[in-house]
Parts: structure tokens; sequence; C-alpha cells
């Protein structure tokens, strides 16, 4: 918990300084503080103690006191003495897409703006626009990131609602009289997003279970307590989440897990099939007249429908329940199929280990191969390679090879697709790597025309493997780009590029519809973590989730390949 906060805590500092004006130089050591902080998987108040945070490049002598400060008082000065600069709502502006720590810093001293109130009466009254270097086409981009953030208000990340899950699960699992436990809702279908975690108990005492769990330490706040049901706000360590347990008959278990796990428009569907069998389904259980003919086992309720059973992932109303009626669901990919990460970054660039430890972390996951893929030269926030130095990196990836053994390091690089559609290394350079994926990291507010263009491009060059999160999108902070997704992926499939499903929770991208529609036209798909730490490579899960949530097999991903197989693979678009 103190990870995640101190985090946030050296970001907010460089957010306050930037919209001051004050020290460049400090503002970057802040982010990257932040940066290692939450990359770290080891307890911070450990390494603090053990004097191994002192070692860690980056952390100076200023940083390290400030987060000895916060250990021992809970607090850091310099941040309580920041934030009195500032009026207290302007730091809400940030959650906007699109405006950034610059934005805020030029609505706040030219127009006054304090708050997102004043910031919509200022796009509304035209004065927004009229700033030096905004016009009507950033206000417009403003506004709809202003819609975005009020739409997407209340719901979480998946990665959050698991983190409220286990909290709980754990907690639910040391109680007496307590048996099965099961999540439920949107959260065990593995929905990009969250609106509350749903958890069901299997118990005869249902009352103190309840009890219980409203009474938990990390219950901020109690929403109702009643016989079977408890309901709750409870903070983790990024987010207070409301949680709702339920406490449910053994006998009715099976039943309670199919309900409420839902989806609504699933559930229907399977009511509707009950029905015409003159048969009843609900929460308690399947019946026929008033004896009950399935209800402890989820799985009985699709046989005595007589479906073939539907993985939660796929109970969405898309077609899931004909292709279980005619024995034609797909054997869905799972972790246990993943043989490597096509995605991952290291201190070369804006990761925080190096290519050795990631191969090493890779082989403890049981992967066959792992691809080093850091930042290209446009990307100079993330210091990314010159030539030069990826030329280098190449080189020293080679060596390492011929050292490892039970693991491949394949030499990839992150490419920027640049403004006009090139890339930024040229041919002879991307030529000499095993994998290349390309991506746009600059004008995502682009026209649609313009960012499909470009895309396009890219795919036609014969060095580019796959295209990396090809919306762009941050769930709950910055919406996708308007790009033409029909036309990338019909051009994916002529030039054999395959699209990759981006794991982190924060961009899941392409979504789950995505990665259907690019499986249906013949595309494959590379599972990526995008990880910056050996800690990232554990994101996996939720790229294969949402593979999966799109019907994604086996043969779809190109994780599952051998060494050899991706090899040859991958020799299909080169000339």
């Amino acid at each position: 918990m103190k990870n995640a906060i101190l985090s946030e805590l050296f970001n907010q500092m460089a957010d306050i300084m930037e919209i001051l004006g004050e020290d460049r130089f400090r503002i970057s050591t802040y982010r990257k503080v932040a940066r290692i902080i939450g990359d770290t998987p080891a307890d911070i108040e450990v390494l603090l103690a053990t004097g191994e945070l002192a070692k860690i490049p980056g952390v100076g002598k200023s940083s390290l006191a400030k987060i000895e400060q916060f250990i021992k008082t809970g607090t850091i000065t310099a941040h309580k003495q920041l934030l009195t600069k500032i009026p207290p709502k302007l730091l809400e502006l940030l959650a906007i897409p699109g405006i950034g720590p610059k934005g805020v810093k030029a609505v706040y001293e030219e127009l006054k703006v304090k708050s997102i109130a004043d910031l919509k009466r200022a796009i509304k009254a035209g004065s927004f626009a009229r700033l030096p270097g905004f016009g009507d086409k950033k206000a417009a981009v403003i506004a709809r990131g202003i819609a975005f953030l009020e739409k997407s208000t209340g719901r979480i990340r998946l990665d959050q609602a698991l983190e409220a899950a286990y909290l709980v699960t754990d907690f639910l699992r040391e109680l007496s009289g307590t048996g099965r436990i099961q999540t439920a809702g949107s959260l065990r279908r593995r929905a990009e997003t969250i609106g509350d975690v749903d958890i069901l108990v299997a118990a005869g005492k249902g009352k103190q279970i309840v009890q219980a769990f409203t009474g938990a330490g990390f219950v901020q706040e109690v929403l109702a307590a009643g016989p079977t049901k408890g309901s709750a706000i409870i903070q983790t360590e990024t987010a207070p989440i409301h949680v709702d347990v339920r406490v449910v008959p053994a006998e009715s278990f099976g039943a309670a897990a199919q309900y409420f796990t839902g989806s609504k428009q699933h559930n229907v569907r399977l009511r509707e099939i009950a029905v015409k069998a003159k048969l009843k389904l609900n929460e308690y259980g399947l019946f026929k007249a008033d004896k009950m003919i399935a209800g402890p086992v989820e799985e009985e309720i699709y046989q005595k429908l007589c479906l073939d059973y539907i993985d939660p992932l796929l109970r969405e109303d898309r077609g899931e329940v004909e292709a279980a009626k005619s024995r034609c669901l797909p054997k869905l990919i799972t972790v246990e199929d993943i043989k490597a990460d096509f995605h991952v970054h290291t201190n070369a660039s804006d990761g925080n280990c190096d290519a050795s430890d990631l191969a090493q972390a890779a082989k403890d996951a049981g992967y066959k191969y792992i691809c080093i893929t850091d930042h290209s030269r446009s990307s100079a926030i993330a210091n990314g390679l010159s030539p030069e130095r990826l030329a280098q990196q190449i080189k020293q990836i080679r060596k390492l090879n011929e050292k490892l053994k039970g693991v491949t390091l394949l030499a990839g690089s992150e490419v920027d697709i640049l403004a006009n559609g090139s890339l930024d290394f040229d041919d002879k350079l991307l030529a000499e790597l095993d994998f290349v994926i390309a991506a746009i990291h600059s004008g995502l507010a682009g026209s649609r025309e313009k960012v499909t263009t470009r895309t396009l491009k890219a795919m036609d060059n014969p060095y580019v493997n796959c295209i990396a999160h090809p919306t762009g999108r941050l769930i709950g902070q910055r919406e996708p780009m308007d790009i033409d997704i029909a036309a990338v992926i019909k051009h994916a499939a002529q030039t054999h590029t395959a699209f990759e499903v981006n794991a982190n929770p924060w961009r899941l991208d392409l979504k789950d519809t995505h990665c259907r529609m690019a499986i249906e036209t013949g595309v494959k798909l590379a599972i990526g973590t995008d990880a910056h730490s050996v800690a990232g490579l554990a994101l996996m899960g939720f790229g294969v989730a949402t593979a999966a949530r799109g019907w994604a097999t086996k043969a779809d991903i190109l994780n599952t390949l051998s060494v050899a197989k991706i090899r040859s693979w991958l020799k299909s678009k080169r000339p």
C-alpha cells in the first residue's frame, strides 16, 4: 500500500511543480522516482530499512529523505507545502483526457480556472479556444475529455476490482462456517471496467458472515447489512471500492453463481430457454414445477438446458448461447498456453531492470522466449534508443543468448509511427531485429483519416510484425483514437501483420470485441504485458482474459508458438 501511495505523491508533486512552472530537473526526478516506486514489487519500507533503496539508480538523497519522512510520519512536508500553492480542486483537471499539466497551467494562469466546472464555463464561453496554442479543435477535444470523465466516473479498472476481491475473499476464508467462495458479476466475466465487486459465499449462518464482513478493518463505510447480504465501501491500496457479499445456501450456490455472474442479456437468453422447456430458472436453482433439478453446481444448469457449459468470459449474449446449443463453442486461450511475452522494456529506455533480469523472470514463469522492445528515439520522455544505442543493444542480446539456457531473448523494438506514417528507424536497422512492434504515441487526437492512414502505412513496411496498443486508449483517462478499426484490421490480414492485445489493465487494447473482429478476419494476436519491471510480467492474465472474451483460441495467439515456429512466422512477411 505504501508503494502505491508514495508513487502517487511523487507524481502529484511533479504535477503541481509543472503547473507552477518550477524546476524541470526536479520535476523529471520526481516522475522517475514515482515510476521506480510504482514498479517495485518489494515493500518500499523494507527496502529503505535494509539500505537497498539507496542503491537503486534514480533515487537520490533528497528523494530518499522524503520517502523516509513518509514512512515515519505518513506525510511529506514538501508535498503539503506544494498543495498550499494551488486551489484545492485544480488537480482534478488532470483527470481530464488530453489536458495535462501544461494545459492546466495555461487555463489557471490565463483564465483563472480553478475547477472542472470553471473549465466547462470557459469552453462554453469561448475563452478557452482563444488561448494561444489552443483553438476550437483543442477545445472540442477537452470538452469530449470532460464528457468521457463524467461518463466513466464510478467504474474502476479490472486490476483495482481484483485487488478488492482478493482482500475480501482472503478475509472470508478465515471465517468459520464458510464454504465455497466465488466472485461474480462483471469481475468474474473479466470486463474491462467494473461497477462494484460481487462475491458469493456458501454458508448456513448468513448474518454472522455479513456482520464479520461489514465489521472488518478494511471497511470504510457500511452501506447495508442484512441477513444474507452486506454492502460496503472498502479501502484498498489504490481506491475506495464498493463490494457486495452475498451468502447463499450450498444447494443453490451453482445457480447463484450463474445468476449473479450475468450478464443480464445472457441470463435473459437462458430464462427464455428454460421457459420453453417448461422450467423455471432463478438464483435459487433450476426447477421443474416445485422440484429443483439443478442448483449446487453451475455446470448442471447449462447441462439441463441442453447447452454446453459456457465460460463466464463469453457470457455477453454475443452468440455464445447459439454456439453452446450447436456444440461449437471455442476452446479458449488460457495462461497455461502462453510461451512468451512480446512487449517488455528494460532500463535502456524507461524500464527499471536489465534484459538478463527479464530473461530469468521469463524462465521462472515457464516461458520459452521473451522479446525486448525498448522505445525508439522519438519517445524522448521514455529515454528512447537512438539507432546507435539500438544497434548496440541487439549485439548485447545476441551475446546474452549465448549464455542463457532454457529461454531465448528476441531483439525487438517498440518503434514510433511518425506523423507521415513512416517509422522511427530505417529498414536496414529494422532488418536486424527479430520482432518489430510499431505504435502511435503522439498525435492521438488527430482526425480519423490521419490516424488510420498512419497505421495502414506502417503495416505496409515489411519489417513491422505487430501494431502495439492499436487504439491508444487509457481506460478511464484517455479515449481511443478515432481510428477506422475495421479498415486497419482488414489491412493487417492483407499485410501479414499481427495486432497486440496489450495486457496492461490501463489499456487492454485491443479490446475484446476488436479481438474477435481481428480473429474472424484472420489476423493473429500477440499478447504483450508492456512490462517495465519484472513484476509487470504478471499482467499477462489480463491480456489472456481479454483475448478469450474475444473468442480467441490457442491457434489465434502468437505467444503459443515455439521459438522455431515464431521465427518461421516472422520470415513469411520479410522480403
